[in-house]
C-alpha cells in the first residue's frame, strides 16, 4: 500500500510540472520579426540547441524505447518512461527561455501543447494499470483504460514524428502562404514512402505469423493501401472548379495509376482457391512513380537533379522487391531468417522518403544559396536512412529480445552437453550399483540357506 501511495505520489508531481509547462506556455517575444515574415534573422542560441537537442532525444529515440518496452510488458518501461518524461518537460522550459531568433505563432508550438496534455493522460491511465484496481467499477472502467493507453502508446512515434518535422519547418521558418500546398505534398509523401518500408520492416522480421493468420499475402495490403491511396491523390490534386495546369494534371494521372494498380493488386493477390499468392504489382507501381518523378523538370538545377536521383532511388527500391519475389523467393514466403537481399528495398524506401521531405523549393533555395551541390546533400539524406534503419532493427531486437518475448535463458552448448553427459554416466553408475547389491543379496540368501 505504502508502495503504491509513493508511486502515485510521484506521478501526480510529473503531471503537476507537465501541467505547469502548458499553461506557463506564452508566445514568444515577436516584435523584431518583419511585416510578412515568420522568423528573424538571428542564429539559434545554445539554450535553443539544447532543447532542440532534448527533444530529439526523447521524442525521436527514448519514447519509442519505451513504446517497444510496453508492448513486450518489461519492467523497464514505466522506469523509461517517467525519466524521458522529465527530460521532456526541462526541454520544454528551455524551449520558452531560449534568446537570438524569435518565431511568429506556428503549429510546433500549438501542438506541443496537445501533446503534453496527451503525455500527461498517458501517465495518468499508467499510474492507474500500475495500481492494478480491478473489483467494483474498475473491473469495467479497466478494461477501456488498457486499450486508450495501447493506443496512446502506440501513436507517440508517429505524432513524434510529425512534432520533430514542425520543429524544423519551423526553424527555419518555412512553409508559409503560398508554399504550404508544396511542403505537404513532400511531407506527407516522403513520410509514406518511410512508413512503408517500416511496415516491410516489421512484417520482415516479426509479422510473418500474422500475415499468415490473415490468410492474405503482403501484396493484397499493399494493394489495398495503393488503391485507397490513389483515389484519394485522384480527386484532391486538383482544385475543382479552376483551371487545370501542369503539376495538376501530373499528380491527378499519378493518382489515377495508384487505384488502377492497386485493384489489380487486389485481384491478383488470391488464387483460385482463395488462397494468398504472391505478385509484383505493388512494385511495379513504385516503379512507375520514380520513372514520372525522375523527369520532373524543377526551377532550381540542383532541384532538378535530386528529383532524378529521388526517382531513380524509387526505381532501384521496385527492382529490388521484384527479384526478391521472383527469384529469391520464387513467389514464397519470407523464411524464418530474412534473406540479405531483402534489406535493400526498406533502406531504399528511407531514403526515397528523406530525398522527398528534403525537396521542396524553400529547401533547395537555401542550399543553392549556401553554395551545397546535390551530391553532399543526398550523401547525408542517404546517411540519414541509413542511421533510421539500424534504430528500427534495434527497436524490433528489442521487442524480440525483451520482457514477455525474452527467450529462456540456457546454459552454453558446451556445459549442457557436458552436464548431459554427466547425468548419462551417473545414472549408469547408479544402475550398476543397484546389480551388483541385487546379486550380494542373493549370493548372502543362498548362503544362509545352505546352513545347518
Amino acid at each position: 500500500m505504502l508502495q503504491r501511495a509513493k508511486m502515485a505520489l510521484s506521478i501526480r508531481s510529473v503531471l503537476l510540472l507537465a501541467a505547469g509547462c502548458v499553461v506557463s506556455a506564452h508566445e514568444h517575444h515577436m516584435d523584431a520579426i518583419p511585416p510578412g515574415e515568420a522568423i528573424t534573422m538571428e542564429p539559434l542560441d545554445r539554450t535553443l540547441w539544447w532543447h532542440i537537442g532534448l527533444m530529439t532525444l526523447c521524442f525521436g529515440i527514448l519514447y519509442p524505447i519505451g513504446m517497444v518496452l510496453g508492448i513486450v510488458k518489461s519492467r523497464y518501461h514505466v522506469p523509461l518512461q517517467l525519466a524521458t518524461t522529465l527530460v521532456v518537460i526541462t526541454a520544454v522550459i528551455l524551449g520558452h527561455a531560449h534568446k537570438g531568433r524569435q518565431f511568429a505563432p506556428n503549429i510546433h508550438g500549438y501542438f506541443a501543447n496537445i501533446l503534453l496534455w496527451k503525455l500527461g493522460l498517458q501517465i495518468l491511465f499508467g499510474v492507474y494499470l500500475k495500481l492494478h484496481l480491478s473489483s467494483g467499477i474498475h473491473a469495467r472502467v479497466r478494461p477501456y483504460v488498457v486499450k486508450v493507453h495501447s493506443i496512446f502508446g502506440k501513436a507517440m512515434p508517429v505524432l513524434a514524428w510529425a512534432q520533430m518535422l514542425f520543429g524544423g519547418i519551423t526553424a527555419l521558418g518555412f512553409c508559409r502562404q503560398d508554399h504550404l500546398g508544396q511542403c505537404l505534398a513532400h511531407f506527407i509523401m516522403g513520410s509514406a514512402f518511410i512508413a512503408y518500408g517500416i511496415l516491410l520492416t516489421i512484417m520482415l522480421f516479426v509479422g510473418q505469423a500474422w500475415l499468415k493468420r490473415s490468410g492474405k499475402s503482403q501484396e493484397f495490403w499493399d494493394s489495398l493501401v495503393i488503391a485507397g491511396w490513389g483515389c484519394v491523390n485522384t480527386f484532391t490534386e486538383h482544385r475543382w472548379g479552376t483551371e487545370w495546369n501542369h503539376g495538376d494534371i501530373q499528380h491527378t494521372s499519378m493518382g489515377v495509376v495508384w487505384w488502377c494498380a492497386g485493384l489489380l493488386g487486389l485481384w491478383l493477390s488470391r488464387g483460385k482457391n482463395g488462397e494468398p499468392r504472391r505478385n509484383i504489382i505493388p512494385a511495379m507501381v513504385i516503379f512507375i512513380t520514380g520513372w514520372a518523378m525522375s523527369g520532373h523538370v524543377q526551377h532550381l538545377p540542383v532541384s532538378t537533379m535530386i528529383h532524378s536521383v529521388f526517382g531513380y532511388t524509387l526505381m532501384f527500391a521496385a527492382l529490388a522487391r521484384i527479384v526478391e519475389i521472383c527469384f529469391v523467393l520464387k513467389d514464397g514466403p519470407t523464411g524464418e531468417i530474412p534473406n540479405s537481399w531483402q534489406h535493400l528495398t526498406p533502406y531504399l524506401l528511407f531514403a526515397s522518403g528523406f530525398i522527398f521531405m528534403s525537396a521542396t523549393e524553400e529547401q533547395m533555395a537555401l542550399i543553392a544559396t549556401a553554395g551545397i551541390d546535390h551530391v553532399s546533400y543526398l550523401i547525408i539524406l542517404y546517411s540519414l536512412a541509413f542511421l533510421l534503419y539500424l534504430f528500427v532493427q534495434i527497436l524490433l531486437h528489442i521487442f524480440v529480445t525483451s520482457g514477455t518475448n525474452a527467450p529462456i535463458r540456457k546454459l552454453d552448448a558446451p556445459l549442457e552437453e557436458g552436464r548431459q553427459r554427466h547425468e548419462a554416466e551417473q545414472r549408469a553408475r547408479e544402475a550398476e550399483e543397484f546389480e551388483l547389491e541385487g546379486l550380494i543379496s542373493d549370493d548372502e540368501g543362498s548362503g544362509d540357506e545352505r546352513k545347518p
